[in-house]
């Protein structure tokens, strides 16, 4: 999915990344924002949502795919990358992995893995995490994640009050039970060392990294994914000159689709900045 002239090299390319369970469909409210602002525009698909995969899919996979996107479309010291969910986690493995290939990085709804801690074992936040443990539950999760009405109780859960019927139209399209395997893939891999994709092992390795690039990371201080409680040190993590961390008020998980004049203003002055 692309927005403006992706051919047209004079600008600067821009790199999206979309999360779990969604798709590139999420970023139609942000790319013509960069557009505007004098990007070409690509929001990619992760690997295993368009078709079943040969091979495993980890966090590696989605490393190596967008540093294949931006080489692909002809991405300099310009270009800048942003990530959403696992598209968060994939850039934060991809600045790492190479330095030099985005300028800036903006992350949105999942922090530097670091930054969590053992704040990830704590009640409330298992709680919210079920989904990962049920994951884990081969050919059982693979089913039920299809039936009506689940991602429509996550989404539900992780944004409240945000209307996500045309998101899930778009997801219920591509997510069946071909790609389902490999969609879940990233979330089994994190758990069971022989489903990581050995050839990206070192990629799955850099996602735990501290971004070595100016880095915009953003939270909804109602994510009912990653509690937002978490968060207090993350700006720890975040050491390059140039990173900021923002909570943002009255929003959930999938910030930029809640508001998305707000998350795109601020995103576009950073950048610029």
């Amino acid at each position: 999915m692309t927005f403006g002239d992706i051919e047209e090299s004079a600008r600067p390319l821009a790199v999206l990344v979309h999360g779990f369970p969604d798709t590139p469909h999420t970023w139609r409210h942000l790319g013509p924002v960069l557009t505007a602002a004098g990007y070409r525009v690509v929001a990619t698909w992760l690997p295993g949502y368009l078709a079943a995969e040969s091979g495993p899919v980890s966090a590696g996979t989605y490393v190596r795919h967008v540093l294949d996107v931006r080489n692909s479309h002809g991405g300099d010291e310009r270009a800048v990358l942003v990530g959403h969910d696992w598209g968060a986690t994939a850039g934060y493995g991809a600045v790492v992995s190479d330095p030099g290939a985005f300028r800036r990085f903006v992350a949105l709804a999942v922090p530097p893995a670091a930054a969590l801690g053992s704040g990830l074992f704590g009640y409330d936040q298992l709680k919210r995490s079920f989904y990962v443990w049920f994951i884990q539950q081969a050919g059982l999760a693979d089913f039920a994640m299809l039936e009506p009405g689940f991602w429509e109780s996550l989404w539900g859960d992780w944004s409240p009050g945000y209307d996500p019927t045309q998101d899930i139209s778009m997801l219920r399209r591509y997510v069946t039970q071909e790609t389902i395997g490999g969609v879940l893939g990233p979330y089994r891999a994190s758990f069971d060392p022989k489903l990581i994709d050995q050839g990206a092992a070192a990629e799955t390795a850099a996602t735990l990294g501290v971004p070595p690039v100016p880095t915009y990371y953003l939270h909804g201080s109602r994510d009912g994914a990653i509690g937002a409680e978490l968060l207090g040190d993350v700006i720890s993590f975040l050491s390059t000159p140039g990173s900021v961390f923002e909570l943002v008020d009255g929003v959930g998980h999938f910030l930029h689709l809640e508001r998305p004049e707000v998350i795109g203003s601020k995103i576009v002055a950073w950048l610029a900045d």
